[in-house]
């Protein structure tokens, strides 16, 4: 996600209301945040809670919770545990409490039932353990939920459906009220916007859209009259500006976090604490819909938003992990002792946790910032990271100083050796601290690959790219050859260096199963071609990178991602087998049920 997300667009301060300052200590004083255990209680609940998540099961213990019995056994179809060891398939799975309490053949089981024991009939479905998504901006996909209208490509394909939808949008509010929509797509929905165009929707009504890419916007002339934009604007303070037709006159076009605010300050409504808390709920619900058990939120998370997030995940809820941005570091001094990196740990009576810190090393590939060792197709741009190399390794530094794994977002490969050379100075090779990642990974080159394998470090994929933007990719930036290796999970296979699959959302669509689908075909949507056949994985490789990699990058490898004994009881119940159907097929895979600790979340 951009530097506009993370940095201003729902972190800036004069967009909350009802919001109390943070006390020294971290926690925030709205009703949403105080019902958090005292910072005593907090310690105690925490050692507690290390000492007991993800442990494999005592002999003593595990006779104990045999004699109790199963609360709940699940059998009647197919059962993938998806671990490293055992078997592939297994007939049944029991659940006590929390946890998975044995798995095995149906006569295994059996003895675990008692008049008490749920049993729940897969009739014929699959079970597996529950998706994670291991970069999701969480919060950001609520929130934009709550309060914007997505005229994305999925909803809007063509450019007449979306200037038909924005219509009807506009039909729809009051006079005066502001029409805010998010994910356009330039690439997918006919070039940019224009002024001229969105005055067509209304010149009396304000419209701002944002880009899918979160680095762009676009606006009508109402909104910018009401932003105040002078005629004779310069760039402003960040890098932000506004774009100009051959005219010289403003076109419509909005650039980066500085512009953006002039537009979002009167746009946006206040965010209170109750809009945060029914955004984020509504959102658990849609989430475990796509069977995700788990997702993580790298760098968006605000430190005084913690408390609050441990209060609403509480019960009833996916799992929530969290890394803080690089400039917010020192708001989590007051959580360090709860697990972090290796040790990530729930925080007590909640399914939250923390993980790492996040820097976002450059731009977007689809707006050429991504920053890259050879130009972009047909010029000579190469984009631009956005710190210089000894910057960056001052900045890994510290994080490695502070008892943090890092976090790089790196679109472009020149992205990639600079990380890689900040991680290698600061941390070495196979760091106590918990893995390091390169966020994207998107145009990474073989011996980066290497490298990352070498130094212990992972890198996690957008596989959606491919899926949305792979002929662009070819055919507009990159060229065949460069375009063929994007994403290049096949290679990471080969190499053996463990990765896993991300949306980014909101900069993607939601949804597990199509990042399965499009990792295993490489087929692009818009012309059906397959880009980079070489790159195509196994829906086995495909489905481990939803599940127990993607728990072992946010260190929870011990606690969740596969069906064993001993690990909570995470799963996701699909209608088909993702195995056996046709490789195109797998996302429209239905999710019957979705489970967290051994309660019914969805379905």
């Amino acid at each position: 996600m951009c530097r506009f997300c993370v940095g201003t667009l729902f972190t800036h301060k004069s967009l909350y209301t009802g919001w109390p300052e943070a006390h020294p200590n971290g926690a925030a004083g709205a009703s949403l945040l105080q019902a958090s255990a005292s910072r005593r209680n907090f310690m105690a609940l925490a050692g507690a809670a290390a000492s007991a998540t993800g442990l494999a099961i005592h002999p003593r213990d595990a006779r104990a919770q045999a004699q109790a019995g199963a609360d709940f056994i699940f059998r009647g179809g197919t059962i993938i545990p998806v671990a490293s060891t055992g078997p592939q398939r297994v007939e049944a799975l029991a659940v006590r409490g929390s946890k998975i309490l044995a798995l095995g053949s149906e006569a295994d089981i059996a003895g675990l039932k008692t008049s008490a024991t749920k049993i729940i009939d897969l009739d014929g479905r699959t079970l597996l353990p529950g998706f994670i998504d291991p970069h999701q901006h969480t919060c950001f996909v609520a929130l934009f939920a709550e309060l914007l209208a997505d005229v994305g490509y999925v909803k809007y394909p063509t450019r007449a459906d979306l200037m038909a939808g924005l219509k009807a949008l506009d039909a729809k509010l009051k006079p005066g009220e502001w029409l805010l929509a998010y994910n356009f797509d330039n690439l997918l929905q006919g070039g940019d916007l224009s002024m001229v165009e969105l005055d067509g929707i209304s010149k009396d009504r304000p419209i701002f859209i944002w880009y899918i890419n979160m680095h762009d916007g676009a606006a009508n002339s109402a909104a910018f009259k009401i932003a105040q934009i002078p005629d004779d604007v310069g760039v402003l303070p960040g890098g932000g500006h506004f774009g100009r037709g051959p005219d010289g006159k403003f076109n419509g076009l909005i650039y980066e976090e500085s512009a953006m605010l002039k537009f979002v300050s009167h746009a946006l409504p206040k965010i209170t604490p109750a809009i945060f808390e029914k955004s984020l709920t509504d959102y658990f619900k849609m989430s475990a819909s796509l069977g995700n058990t788990t997702t993580h939120e790298p760098g968006t998370i605000q430190p005084d938003w913690i408390d609050g997030l441990v209060k609403l995940t509480a019960s009833g809820t996916g799992r929530l992990s969290a890394s803080l941005q690089y400039d917010e570091m020192k708001g989590a001094d007051a959580y360090k002792q709860y697990g972090r990196g290796a040790k990530a740990a729930l925080f007590p009576n909640s399914r939250f946790s923390l993980f790492g810190i996040k820097i976002i090393g450059d731009g977007s590939n689809q707006t050429e910032t991504g920053a890259q060792t050879i130009p972009y197709l047909n010029t000579d741009q190469k984009g631009a990271p956005n710190y210089p190399p000894e910057k960056l390794k001052e900045m890994v530094a510290a994080i490695k100083a502070e008892g943090w794994p890092v976090q790089i977002h790196c679109n472009g490969d020149a992205t990639i050796d600079y990380a890689l050379d900040a991680i290698e100075a600061a941390y070495g090779a196979n760091p106590p601290t918990g893995l390091n990642r390169i966020e994207h990974s998107t145009m990474a080159r073989p011996n980066q690959l290497k490298r990352m394998k070498a130094l212990g470090v992972e890198p996690t994929f957008l596989m959606n790219h491919v899926f949305f933007y792979g002929a662009a990719y070819r055919d507009q930036l990159f060229g065949p050859e460069r375009a063929a290796f994007m994403d290049p999970a096949g290679a990471c296979v080969a190499d053996g260096l463990p990765f896993t699959l991300h949306t980014d959302g909101p900069c993607s669509p939601l949804g597990p199963l199509r990042l399965v689908q499009t990792a295993v075909t490489r087929r692009c949507i818009v012309d059906n071609s397959v880009v980079g056949p070489d790159q195509a994985i196994s829906v086995q490789e495909a489905i481990k990178a939803i599940t127990s990699q993607a728990a072992v990058q946010i260190g929870q490898g011990d606690r969740i991602g596969t069906l064993e004994a001993g690990k909570e009881a995470d799963l996701v119940l699909l209608e088909q087998d993702p195995f056996k159907v046709a490789p195109d097929a797998i996302m429209d895979i239905k999710v019957s049920q979705t489970w967290v600790a051994g309660e019914k979340i969805f379905g």
